[in-house]
């Protein structure tokens, strides 16, 4: 009988080599291989080893704290290709700073390009990215100085007569995996996982190219004990596995939280038990957006008030059996987690892998997605990926709005220390926030609003005092918040003039509801 590899994290730190190329695979916290990452920090720290390092990653993989934050060394590091450092600092100061290459990549790209990879193709084609930062005509995906001299690593192809980006294979060295158990043949389950990800895809890559696996596990078990329909990845499969010694701290489910059964479908909460969301300008936000929702939506929810708003609006509202909610992790329904715990839920009815959901995504599109805003171009283009030398990544968000039928864009129509009053159906501007938002140029192009515009693509741009929507002429406001004045508060505060509706009205006074539900009521499709 075939036995597995059992090593330590020191030992498994040991084996990765300098100028070689690491796949780590995790979402937020959830599956970071904690103990291994830890180990590989230490040794840089100690020795200088592992150096000039190229990391690859699909999701952001950290907490603020972290995950791939371990690695974010100058000299350690030298070329980092992801897809999102929004809760990883000391990336985001590294790239900012020229301290490593920077290529960023959308994330349901890079998911899928380890599956292209995997069966012996030489990268991937697609439409994603077209027209963005991503494409080589705009920026490459370069995300700092030091990397715009460098080769691309996107190229822009034309097949039968159309125009693709093609994302050129990235061959692994060392791919990091994480798992609940294992038995002692190295048969891999993620049981305990709060997502599937895109663990055997990834795995087989670094086979194709004669890499190396290493698995980190909570407990090992019995040959034969384990149902092999719940198998991620078969023992042949993995080189070295690592058995976690502290579990409570390096094998967490995800940042908050040890371990908790409801997030990985062993169990269901009362809905009772999930808290409604306190009132504030990014709940009033929320209620807006959601109501462009209609019976029978699939959406998506990206990250900031989209994720940690909208699901808990559709719960307390009672809407939630009407609707679908999908996050790119591949979680369907329930109630989501949000913040450092982004993609994970409660009460889900479904759940698939990454990879997979972004077949869905770049396919045939979800019927409405909800987006953070950044920043809102005088041509309808949205940056929501760069703000000034704070480089956030795309994450799957070029995936999802290049071909959702409808985005709705939700954010503070300013940003930076703006305070609000929600008070006898009127909003009051209490402290304007120092940045505009509504700019004549996007510093960083993320949503291609003239693409949106010629294709006729539904989009919707929501804040806590206005709301537009994209038509064939530009910009065009639709809606104020009752008490703003529209003159000295919305279009003194933009750098560009928007078409204003004939018919603009004013928004919804339910929607100043501080207690309980405030009465959505679904369209009709």
């Amino acid at each position: 009988m075939l036995k597995g590899n059992f090593i330590t994290a020191q030992e498994a730190a040991q084996k990765i080599k300098d100028g070689s190329t690491l796949c780590t695979i995790g979402m937020t916290l959830v599956s970071a291989s904690e103990s291994i990452l830890k180990e590989l920090e230490k040794r840089f720290n100690e020795q200088g080893h592992p150096s000039n390092l190229t990391l690859v990653h699909s999701c952001g993989q950290s907490d603020r704290k972290d995950g791939i934050q371990h690695l974010a060394h100058e000299g350690m590091v030298k070329r980092i290709i992801g897809s999102h450092w929004g809760l990883q600092p000391r990336w985001m100061q590294m790239i900012a700073e020229n301290q490593v290459e920077a290529y960023c990549l959308p994330q349901g790209q890079i998911a899928q390009l380890y599956r292209s990879m995997a069966c012996g193709l030489p990268g991937k084609m697609s439409k994603v990215g077209l027209g963005t930062f991503i494409d080589p005509r705009v920026e490459g995906g370069k995300m700092n100085e030091r990397t715009k001299v460098l080769p691309d690593i996107v190229d822009l192809i034309e097949y039968d007569n159309e125009k693709y980006l093609f994302y050129k294979q990235i061959p692994l060295d060392t791919v990091l995996i994480r798992g609940t158990i294992c038995d002692e043949m190295g048969n891999l389950t993620t049981t305990e996982e709060a997502m599937k990800l895109e663990v055997l895809p990834a795995v087989l890559a670094a086979k194709r190219y004669g890499g190396r696996v290493i698995a980190q596990v909570k407990r090992v078990v019995q040959s034969g004990t384990i149902n092999p329909k719940e198998v991620t990845v078969p023992g042949v499969f993995i080189d070295d596995i690592v058995v976690c010694e502290n579990p409570l701290e390096d094998h967490r489910q995800t940042s908050s939280w040890y371990f908790d059964a409801s997030y990985c479908g062993q169990i269901r909460v009362p809905v009772h038990d999930i808290a409604a969301a306190p009132f504030n300008e990014r709940k009033f936000i929320a209620r807006r957006g959601a109501q462009e929702l209609y019976k029978g939506a699939v959406i998506n929810l990206g990250t900031g008030i989209p994720n940690d708003m909208i699901g808990k609006v559709c719960n307390e509202e009672k809407v939630s059996d009407d609707i679908m909610i999908t996050v790119e992790s591949g979680i369907y329904g329930g109630v989501q987690a949000g913040g450092i715990d982004f993609g994970i839920g409660q009460n889900l009815t479904a759940m698939i892998t990454h990879h997979e959901q972004m077949d869905y995504y770049n396919g045939a599109g979800v019927d409405i997605t909800y987006m953070g805003l950044g920043e809102l171009g005088e041509d309808g283009s949205v940056n929501s990926t760069k703000m000034g030398a704070r480089c956030t990544g795309a994450g799957g968000f070029i995936d999802i709005t290049q071909n959702a039928k409808k985005i709705v864009f939700l954010g503070t129509f300013t940003a930076s220390g703006a305070e609000y009053e929600f008070k006898d159906g009127k909003l009051t501007i209490l402290k304007e926030g120092k940045i505009q938002k509504m700019v004549k140029k996007v510093a960083q192009l993320s949503f291609n609003g003239p693409m949106a515009r010629e294709k006729g693509q539904e989009v919707m741009i929501v804040t806590e005092r206005a709301v537009f929507e994209l038509c064939k002429e530009g910009v065009k406001l639709i809606e104020i918040a009752p008490g703003i004045d529209l003159q000295t508060q919305v279009l003194e505060k933009m750098e560009f003039k928007p078409i204003i509706s004939e018919s603009l009205k004013l928004m919804d006074e339910r929607l100043f509801q501080q207690e309980g539900p405030f009465g959505l009521q679904l369209k009709e499709k």
